[in-house]
């Protein structure tokens, strides 16, 4: 377990609800990942990320998936990438990022309370 935080520096962390509407190769990545496109509604509009989820994952079964992602993050540079949000995951048993996903029935954008 990790040192405990409060309740106020959880409310920091903005945690939204998003859909893939584009998965791109990332050639230039150190280690294999996809390029991605994420709606996150008209407040906050389309972001890009980079994922290492390429053993999980192809890139025609990404386009319209329900992910979740940290929002509020600085940008990062990754290569040629600017990596806007944070996708969020968990490895599997075989140490392979698996998205934390939703159901449709989440609002596009919808913050995690």
């Amino acid at each position: 377990m990790t040192d405990e935080i409060s309740f106020d520096d959880f409310l920091k962390v903005d945690i939204r609800s998003g859909k893939i509407i584009k998965a791109e190769p990332f050639p230039e990545a150190r280690k294999p990942a996809y390029k991605l496109h994420i709606d996150f509604g008209a407040e906050i509009g389309i972001k890009k990320s980079s994922a290492q989820i390429t053993e999980n994952y192809t890139l025609e079964e990404l386009i319209g998936k329900n992910i979740m992602a940290v929002v509020n993050f600085p940008p990062r540079q990754i290569g040629p990438v600017r990596s806007e949000v944070l996708v969020l995951g968990f490895y599997d048993h075989n140490n392979h990022v698996e998205l934390v996903s939703h159901s449709d029935n989440v609002k596009t954008g919808q913050r995690l309370n």
